[in-house]
This record gives C-alpha cells, structure tokens and sequence, in this order.
C-alpha cells in the first residue's frame, strides 16, 4: 500500500517572490484605510463644521442655461458600442503587454489600392485585434464628440464654474459616508461625476488615442517623428491611462449599481424619454449588452479570431 506523503506547504521565500505577495499586505491595509476613511467622513458629515459646508456645498453645481436635459438615442447608442470597444481594446492591449510569445501573427495581404513599397509588418494577433477596436473607437468617439458641442450636452459635463471643486469634495465625502449624494442622472450630474466624465472624454480618451496611434507599427523608426514625439513616451503615457479607465469604468458601473439601479440604467438603455424608477427595461437591455461584452471577451482568442483577421491578410503561428 502506498503512503501518501504530506501536502506540500510553500516555504515563506517562495511566497514571497510570488507576483500576488504585494496583496496580502495591501489588501488588508486598503481594507482598513477604507473602514476608517467611512467613519472619519461619518463623523466630519455629521459635525457642525460638515453640515456648513453640506449647506454651502451640497455635492452638485448648476447646469448653465439652455443646458438639454435626458439622454438622446444617439448617446445611448454609442454609450452601448463604447463599452464593448473600450472593454476588448483594454483586453487585448493587457495580453500585448503579458504575453511573451504570441499564440499567432498577422501579415496584411499587400495587394489592392493599399499597397506599400515596404513589406507589412507582421504584428500580434492581439495587436491586430487592438488596432482593429482602435479604428472603431477612434472614429465613435470623435463623433460622440461633435455631437456632444452640437446638440449642447457638454454643457452638463465640462465645469463652468470653480464651486465644482469644493462641491466634488462634498459629493465624495458623502459617497465616502454611504449616505449617497443627490442621483438625478436625467437632470445634473453631482460634481465628482462632472470632474470624471470631463477627465474621459476630453483628457483620458485623447490621450490613449494620441499615444496610441504613435505606438503603431506602422510609423517607421527613420521618419522625423521620432524625435519630435518618442514612442517610449507615448508607451509611458499609454499604460497608466490604461488603468485609468479600468478603474473609471469599474467604478462607475458599481456606483451605477448601488445608488439607483433601475433609474440610472433606465435613464441610459431605456427608449423611454423621461425616466422610469420603477421599469426593468433598462436592466434587460443592459444584460443583453453585457452578453455582447462577454461573447466579444470569450471571442478574443486566435482560435476564434484568425478565420476574420484572415478576410484581410495572412496569419500564421510563428
């Protein structure tokens, strides 16, 4: 009869030369940095000083005149299409930067009206998928964009006024205290949500697109370029944005989640024009996009990719 032998305990060196060592500490800390951050503006909230600047400062600034109010079809058309490309761009861009040998290359096929002097450079199938959701994105935000100045829905997230500032603070401390801020999504967004909304689209967006079309490997090392914009710095600007929008939209979707569920996803996936607390259409149109989200996410592998990143050029495994 074979003796099993004991199970094998990692030894404490092993541990911590592990990747994941960082988070047993941080964890807990973050966890307790958080429990104190809920009690200390608890306690400031509920002080005389706190209800003052509650008074002066209620979380919310005032929308300029003439400023539209709801959410038209074509915001949330593109609110939709802008999370599944933003969610497999982040995807692929996070497996450039993991994986150390791709599981598959593209070749564009150098015939047509496209031709080039040079040969194409063969590129990651992640890359190809990268820039492919790049060349969606890029051309649906520039159009999210003009329609925003044309339609005047800017106005409700580019800060007219400096009490914005103390105002975020306040709508923080309040979203810090669990006794939630003010939600009329369909009216005005509380000031902390401005200061975001502003940050993405007309900071963070930019930048990843800026940085992002300099990283492309269709830019050759002898153009003058080079010198003027490295592509080391757009690599340094391009990945902190990256996590940027990782935690904005984790933490977006959650507050989304906790502070009015039906109303904030009815006042953004309903077709109805004014908002409706008490419908689930908003929740079910929301889950079938999060299908797509999940089909796309399962879908981004070379196994499932190569037969339509073949429609456009070669891909071979090494």
């Amino acid at each position: 009869m074979t003796k099993l032998s004991p199970p094998r305990v990692p030894k404490m060196s092993a541990l911590r030369a592990s990747r994941w060592f960082p988070l047993v500490w941080a964890l807990p800390l973050a966890a307790v940095l958080l429990v104190l951050a809920v009690l200390g503006s608890q306690w400031f909230l509920r002080s005389s000083a706190g209800q003052e600047f509650l008074a002066a400062y209620p979380g919310a600034s005032a929308v300029p005149e003439g400023t539209p109010e709801g959410f038209p079809w074509w915001m949330k058309w593109q609110h939709a299409l802008n999370f599944f490309l933003i969610v497999l761009i982040i995807r692929a861009g996070w497996l450039l930067r993991v994986q150390q040998r791709p599981e598959a290359y593209w070749t564009r096929r150098n015939t047509g009206r496209f031709k080039t002097r040079k040969p194409p450079t063969k590129m990651s199938l992640y890359l190809w998928l990268h820039l492919l959701m790049d060349a969606l994105w890029v051309p649906n935000g520039i159009l999210f964009g003009v329609l925003l100045l044309v339609t005047g829905s800017w106005r409700r997230i580019v800060p007219t006024s400096w009490d914005v500032f103390p105002n975020a603070v306040s709508a923080a401390l309040q979203y810090l205290s669990l006794n939630f801020p003010v939600n009329e999504p369909f009216l005005n967004y509380n000031a902390l949500q401005v200061l975001a909304y502003f940050t993405t689209v007309f900071v963070a967006a930019p930048l990843a697109a800026v940085t992002g079309i300099r990283m492309s490997p269709a830019w050759r090392a002898e153009w003058k370029i080079s010198k003027v914009y490295p592509v080391e710095l757009a690599r340094a600007l391009h990945l902190p944005t990256m996590f940027y929008f990782v935690v904005f939209i984790v933490t977006h979707v959650a507050l989304v989640l906790v502070t009015d569920l039906r109303l904030n996803l009815n006042a953004m996936y309903s077709w109805h024009d004014e908002p409706n607390p008490t419908s689930w259409w908003g929740l079910v149109v929301f889950m079938g996009v999060l299908v797509v989200v999940v089909a796309g996410w399962v879908a981004a592998r070379p196994i499932f990719m190569q037969s339509v990143a073949s429609m456009s050029g070669k891909v071979t495994r090494r």
